[in-house]
């Protein structure tokens, strides 16, 4: 098993702590941005960063879809992390200064991929498809955040 990892970036034209919140916002913000891929939405504890439980599914393909079941905490300032139960993967936003009333956000997905050559296809196509997904995330947060 290999592990396999996804990472997606944008600039967006607000501040560092006001797009944090919106990412940190379960309740509110965080349904408005996500894309088509995510469907069976549900805060279930929480809803403010920290503490929260949160349920969705992905469907990263046609075929594939993932039952994510999230809990969220945030070690350091500026960082969300968001751990499936159902599975290893492990979510990271992080939000960090990109110059005046700018804000460089980056979403990085670890887990632990499948072997054999099912994990080579895996490890080489999960990642566009993920970064794909997050891409348009992203391209909504800052719709949002950019008001």
């Amino acid at each position: 098993m290999a592990q396999v990892e996804a990472t997606t970036e944008r600039v967006v034209a607000a501040q560092p702590d006001d797009v944090f919140d919106a990412l940190a916002d379960y309740t509110g913000t965080r349904p408005k941005v996500l894309s088509e891929h995510f469907s069976e939405y549900e805060v279930r504890e929480g809803g403010d960063g920290e503490g929260s439980l949160v349920h969705w599914k992905l469907q990263a393909t046609s075929k594939r879809v993932r039952d994510c079941l999230v809990e969220v905490s945030e070690p350091t300032d500026g960082e969300l992390v968001e751990k499936d139960r159902n599975s290893s993967m492990v979510t990271t936003w992080r939000v960090t200064p990109a110059g005046e009333g700018k804000s460089r956000v980056v979403v990085t997905s670890v887990w632990n991929g499948a072997g054999g050559i099912g994990g080579f296809f895996e490890k080489t196509f999960a990642p566009k498809g993920l970064g794909r997904i997050y891409d348009e995330v992203l391209a909504k947060l800052a719709t949002e955040v950019e008001k």
